[in-house]
């Protein structure tokens, strides 16, 4: 298991987001398919780590937003 020592290092789904100009559920259906690392925080909440989301926007990797 990971140990995050940093607040700094997560995101929140809102924030992942906004960065690619999607929902949240969007983001959470790239998560589920495997395309983003998910950490639950001891709430339940999901967390998507800071610098895999950066490292995704900037090698303008096309994921898909809609379900065909």
């Amino acid at each position: 298991m990971k140990v995050v020592n940093s607040p700094d290092m997560l995101m929140r789904p809102a924030e992942v987001a906004a960065i690619f100009d999607v929902h949240t559920k969007t983001v959470c259906e790239w998560a589920n398919a495997g395309n983003l690392t998910v950490i639950r925080t001891m709430g339940g909440h999901r967390r998507y780590l800071r610098a895999e989301v950066m490292a995704l926007r900037n090698a303008k990797v096309t994921l898909r937003r809609w379900k065909v």
